[in-house]
Order: structure tokens, then sequence, then C-alpha cells
């Protein structure tokens, strides 16, 4: 079934809504103690992914040591259009409403939120209590050291008299910064894999996954050249031109899998690299007789002979990750700095620093494209994307007129991203790490600097009014669009700003 794009969107109703109420203690250092959570997730017409949706959440929340942890959580059946899977469903909105709670207590405590960001940071002992197995061994513990080093390379302090005297000095525009960790759990999944060598020499690779710009495809091509040059001691050149991935089906994959939650690639290059394996025990035999004979051969020369002696040359296996490495934690941070001009609502991203452990990355370039693309496309959840419906649950935000994406202008006006190796791992697949999901959760930095933003705005209109009500307390929703944020910021501190100006007995004259 092929849909128009209006069709489609009306269809397919984008990710959960959901409703949160929360119970949290915590000390007056900003320490929290103990956290409960009653969360109700509108789930649409159909289950769809819906009952995969809580335990994304949770363990996405688990992020922060919390002391105490419970919750309560229904997926609920309404009357508006199905709600489906998109990039980290369920962790993104965890990962929300993590910051969402950490704000609440450093607003009532009118502490600095990156300090109580930073306070309620895992140790390795907490982490292992949420996390259990995932958590690994103490060394992989990266998080304090990723957030230490971007607060200390951005110079978040110096950054922050930067922003407190571009506010003082601006009436109009107010800016913002945000720190935000991660903490994200990923699983392996059993994936096949098949390599077969023609008789021209060159390879042809098979596996579950498929390719939809992850660059599954150009890891795997790596992953074939390099577990096939393992032949000769050090290696093989050219064999990477010799390799062409083609998509399986369901017959020459029979239990191909599905291509989600960012492992795919290594669990794809897994499969392919015990293939290959099998395919070296196979020819090496046959090497070494050629090479007494005729001293050294190429690669040509090699299957040419494995061929006339009938030796096998494809290699179906299916990858089934044990129970202790099946899933781990990926870490992160990200700096996001926003400027808001509190006239119109609009919200411009001025600079994002990002550290991301990718482990020994498979391949930097496509893990950099990865956690860029995957940034830019979490600010559009957090800062444009609204899914609108009407009182009949009819889906109103059908087309790019209503529906704003991300584009040229919403990215970052200076973007740094730098990939952390954390080093080797004898259980990950060549020490990685995955790249995909991941670094979308970070994106909450650029949604939680906005509302510190606004902050800002607020303090300057209530030093105008003078109101009683607390100007550090509000709740940003998701997305923070343009008339969001120029509500919260005051739509009338216009006039307010330009009636504190005139001074009183000019004011009476005037009414008089």
């Amino acid at each position: 079934m092929c849909l128009d794009r209006k069709t489609d969107m009306v269809m397919a109703g984008g990710r959960h809504p959901m409703k949160v109420n929360c119970s949290v203690g915590f000390k007056c250092d900003g320490k929290v103690t103990a956290l409960h959570i009653d969360l109700l997730i509108n789930a649409g017409i159909s289950e769809d992914v819906s009952p995969f949706l809580p335990h994304g959440i949770i363990e996405s929340l688990k992020k922060y040591n919390w002391g105490a942890l419970s919750f309560n959580v229904k997926v609920c059946k309404t009357n508006v259009s199905t709600k489906s899977a998109m990039r980290a469903p369920g962790e993104l909105q965890g990962s929300y409403i993590a910051e969402a709670i950490i704000e609440l207590v450093a607003s009532t405590l009118s502490l600095d939120v990156n300090y109580v960001r930073k306070k309620n940071l895992h140790t390795f002992e907490s982490l292992m209590l949420f996390y259990e197995e995932s958590a690994g061994e103490a060394s992989e513990y990266t998080l304090p050291a990723v957030f230490g080093k971007l607060v200390k390379s951005v110079k978040c302090n110096d950054c922050a008299g930067r922003i407190q005297y571009f506010n003082n000095y601006h009436k109009w525009k107010k800016r913002g910064i945000s720190c935000v960790p991660i903490v994200h759990k990923v699983t392996l999944l059993p994936t096949p894999g098949k390599v077969s060598v023609l008789r021209d020499g060159s390879i042809v690779v098979e596996v579950g996954g498929i390719e939809l710009g992850q660059g599954l495809w150009t890891k795997v091509k790596q992953m074939t050249a390099f577990a096939l040059g393992q032949i000769w001691g050090n290696g093989c050149e050219n064999l990477l031109d010799r390799v062409r991935v083609i998509q399986a089906d369901t017959l020459s994959m029979v239990q191909g899998g599905f291509t989600a939650g960012s492992t795919t690639s290594e669990s794809s290059c897994e499969s392919v690299r015990l293939a290959c394996d099998v395919l070296t025990d196979r020819l090496k035999p046959v090497k070494d007789s050629l090479q007494e004979l005729m001293g050294p051969i190429t690669w040509d020369t090699l299957i040419s002979q494995a061929t006339l002696q009938n030796v096998n040359l494809s290699a179906s296996t299916f990858f089934v990750p044990d129970h202790i490495s099946s899933s781990y934690l990926n870490f992160g941070a990200a700096v996001s700095e926003v400027e808001v001009d509190i006239l119109t609502g609009a919200a411009t991203l001025v600079r994002t620093d990002l550290i991301y452990d990718c482990g020994q990355s498979l391949n930097p370039a496509v893990d950099l494209g990865q956690i860029e693309g995957a940034f830019v496309q979490g600010i559009g959840f957090f800062m444009y994307e609204e899914y609108m419906a009407d009182s009949d649950g009819l889906v109103v935000s059908d087309g790019t007129w209503s529906y704003k994406v991300p584009t040229v202008d919403t990215i970052p006006k200076e973007f740094n991203v730098e990939l952390l190796n954390s080093g080797h791992h004898q259980k990950r697949v060549l020490s990685s790490k995955a790249s995909g999901e991941p670094p979308l959760v970070l994106a909450a930095s650029v949604h939680c600097a906005t509302r510190e933003a606004i902050r800002a705005a607020r303090a300057q209109l209530f030093s105008y009014t003078g109101s009683k009500d607390s100007p550090l307390t509000f709740e940003l929703e998701v997305p923070a669009t343009m008339p969001v944020i120029k509500e919260l910021c005051g739509l009338d501190n216009v006039e307010i700003y330009l009636k504190s100006l005139i001074p009183s007995h000019q004011s009476m004259c005037c009414h008089s």
C-alpha cells in the first residue's frame, strides 16, 4: 500500500502524548531522595508498539539517581489515531520527564539547575542498582568524566557570566544555557549473516538488517574486508572494493528480524565476522599449501584454487548475543545555548557542544553523521513538531504548512561534536557502541536552555510588575513552539515595560 504524505500523517499518529504526575522528595542541597511517577500514555485506537513504551520510558528515566524510585504506568486506548514508534521511542519522553523533575527541584530550591543535575548523577554503585547487569564494569562508566570534561571545555561558569551580562543589557532578547547528560540502554538482537565469495573473487554479503541511511552497509563492508583479510597476517589490501552488500529477503534470511534499537549495525557486523571466520578456516589450508609451492599469492589465485578444490565459499551464521553482554549503557552529554526573542517567541540555537562515548567507533565518519543528525531530529521533537488533532481526534497537522520539521535555520549556529574513545572491551563488537538513537535524547539540552532563557524573561517581567507569583516555577510544554514561549515570557510585557518608564505623576496626569 502506497499512501500520499497527507493520508500517511493522518493515519500514523506520531509519538505518544503522555500525562505525568510526580511526587519527589529532596534535600536542601538538591539531592533527590525519592521519586514516584504516575504516567498515562495515550496509545490511540490500537496497540501498535505501545506496550513497549513503559519499559523505554523508565529505562531512560533512571539516568539520574533518584534514591527510591516507584512508578505506576498505564497505556490508554483513546479515540485518536494509533501512535507508533519513532527514533528512541519512550527513551525520548523518559529523558524529558527526568529533566523536568530536575528543573522543578532546582526552581523550588532556587539552585543552579546544572548543579542539581551533577548532584544527582549516578555513582557506579547506584548505576548497578538501577541498571543491574547492563552497567558493565566500573571502568566503562564514563558519564562523570564526560560531563566534567564538557563543562570544563565549554567553561560553563564563564558562559553563565556572559549570558547574565547579555540578559542584563538586552530587554527583548534573553539567553539560557543548559548541560544535559544521558544514560541510554540498548540491547543487541539475534541477527543472521551470509558471506559468499564468487569465482571472480568478488564478495557478496547479506545481513538481516536494512540500510535506511544509518551506514549499516558501509560498516558491514568494512567488517567483511577486515575479517577476510585476517587470512594474511597483516591483513589483505583492496578487499573492500570487492565487497558488495545486497538486500536480503525472507527466503535468503529466514530469521532476519527487524532493524531497530541502534544495534543492528553492530549485530550485523558480528554475524558477518562469524561467517568470515568460517571462510578463513576453510581457506587458510589452501593458502598455506599454495604459499609452500609458490610463495606469496594473491586473493584471486587463492579463490581460483579453492574453487578447483571444491571448497565451500559460502558461509551463513546466526549471531545470538550471550545474556551478559546482550545489553549495555551508552553515555554522553550536551551543552546548548539558546536565545529567545520575547516579543515573538522565536528561539535561536546559538551553540551546542556534545561529547558522546562511542566506544571504539566502527566508522567515525558514519557515527559522527548519526550523532549530528539524531541531535537535530531531537530539536524537532522538543521545539517544533507539534502534532495537533481536533475535538474528534482527527489529525490536523497533516502537511508542512501545519507540521514544522527542523530546517537549515534550526541547526546550531556553532555545533561541536566529539567522539570519546572509551577503550577496548572484549564483549563489544570490535569494542564499538551504538550511535543511532542515544544522541537524539541529548536534544533535551535545547529545551532546557530555552527554559532558562524564559526564566530570565520572567524574572525581568517580575521586576516590572512586582507580582507575588514566582517567575521561576512554570511548565514548558513539548514542543516549545513560538506561541508557547511568547506566552510564558508574558504577552503584555511590552506594555508593562513601557509603563514602567513613565514617572508615576506623569501617569496620573495622563489619566486625569
